[in-house]
């Protein structure tokens, strides 16, 4: 469902700043630094989780200094929804983890589904270990035990857009964290 200008507009008019572009910078440098401590070593096999975690990985694997190779999974709850719905599966690289040090990377750790979804498959399917990383992840109860390794920002629980986080399919290109007004939900 496409947005018209007009309301694509408003939407970008009513949204509230929560992490400017400069913070998030520093996130992705600190998210690096403390990645590098942990996986530098280890050649690790970087899984994107598509769609959201692209901006993310593109913002972060250049600032990664050690070797590492790159792949993705696609697992999504969202499917252009503004709500989280069954888990479905569109690629699972299972031959290609086996044995390996996985980084799984995802835009942002909200009811934490997804991603314990996708660490869960990677132990399934034989990795050497698993690691997550999350550019945002929401301050709020989770159904999941699983907390990310490492984190970007930590922001309160509202509908999010910008580096990745999207609305309908848009604002993914936004620089900034932003928080939907509660009126466009």
């Amino acid at each position: 469902m496409k947005i018209a200008r007009p309301a694509y507009d408003a939407i970008a008019a009513r949204a509230e700043l929560l992490v400017p572009p400069a913070e998030m910078e520093l996130a992705l440098d600190r998210m690096a630094a403390e990645i590098g401590h942990v996986l530098a070593d280890k050649d690790p096999l970087v899984l994107c989780v598509m769609t959201g975690a692209v901006v993310a990985v593109g913002l972060l694997l250049p600032r990664l200094a050690f070797p590492l190779r790159l792949d993705y999974v696609h697992a999504t709850r969202y499917q252009g929804a503004t709500s989280g719905g069954e888990l479905a599966w569109h690629y699972r690289p299972s031959e290609a983890i086996r044995g390996e040090h996985i980084l799984v990377v995802d835009d942002i750790l909200d009811a934490g589904v997804t991603l314990d979804c996708v660490a869960r498959a990677c132990h399934e399917d034989g990795a050497a270990s698993v690691h997550t990383a999350v550019l945002v992840e929401k301050l709020r109860p989770r159904p999941t035990a699983l907390a990310a390794d490492f984190v970007g920002v930590r922001v309160p629980d509202r509908y999010l857009i910008g580096y990745g986080l999207d609305y309908k399919h848009y604002f993914r290109n936004v620089r900034g964290i932003y928080a939907v007004a509660d009126q466009d939900i």
